[in-house]
């Protein structure tokens, strides 16, 4: 009820900031572009992992089918060799392998489902923040997408100066994430923001805890 409530809020407002993904989106800003038919990401070679991932959601697709065997992970053969990641890498660190273009949002067909499942889509997330804050905002997304027909995603991840490390292909830990939702066309923006530990109860965690004004999205800083 409290979530249905507050998506009517935020439908019912106007945005006063314009969002541009293209910044967070480009060969200045990470090493290499993915592409594929689902999302596109920013990947970077010396945090061993992405730093931003778009998509759109279709909202007749959103809720449709929802195929329930999940399929494994696997590397992103796109990637050269030295900075492909394993999804051996994260066992046994204490980390999530964090979907940033979710799979309950993909589950429409075995070919997005299977594409959200690279290694590419995927940061080390606490697991609180994984199973009980990050889902909600995804599951918030989706029910948007059916209100709009559609809906832009945006997922930035925010990583420090000099990030921690998994010992396992040094594959840098987030800071945080943002996660941009607009529509231009409905005048919708929102934005989120979720700092990757456990600090908060988690299964109480409330979505308005993490929204934020959009102008407050930051880049990543330059790395040494």
């Amino acid at each position: 009820m409290l979530l249905k409530r507050f998506i009517l809020i935020a439908l019912l407002s106007n945005t006063l900031f314009a969002f541009d993904s293209k910044a967070y989106m480009n060969r200045n800003y990470c090493d290499q572009l993915i592409t594929n038919p689902y999302f596109k990401v920013c990947y970077d070679y010396t945090l061993m992992g992405a730093k931003t991932i778009t998509y759109t959601l279709d909202g007749e697709n959103v809720n449709n089918i929802n195929i329930k065997k999940r399929p494994s992970f696997h590397t992103e053969k796109s990637i050269k060799r030295p900075y492909r990641v394993s999804p051996k890498s994260y066992s046994k660190t204490g980390y999530d392998r964090g979907h940033m273009a979710n799979d309950a949002s993909f589950d429409w067909s075995m070919e997005s489902l299977n594409s959200t499942y690279t290694m590419a889509n995927i940061v080390p997330q606490n697991p609180k923040v994984n199973r009980y804050q990050w889902v909600k905002v995804e599951r918030y997304a989706r029910m948007v997408a059916r209100k709009l027909g559609k809906l832009n995603v945006i997922n930035i991840i925010q990583y420090g100066k000099h990030p921690k490390r998994l010992k396992k292909q040094n594959i840098a830990i987030p800071k945080g994430f943002y996660k941009i939702l607009y529509n231009k066309e409905k005048s919708f923006e929102r934005c989120f923001y979720y700092k990757n530990d456990s600090s908060r109860n988690d299964k109480k965690d409330k979505l308005k805890n993490h929204l934020i004004k959009c102008s407050l999205v930051e880049p990543n800083p330059l790395y040494p």
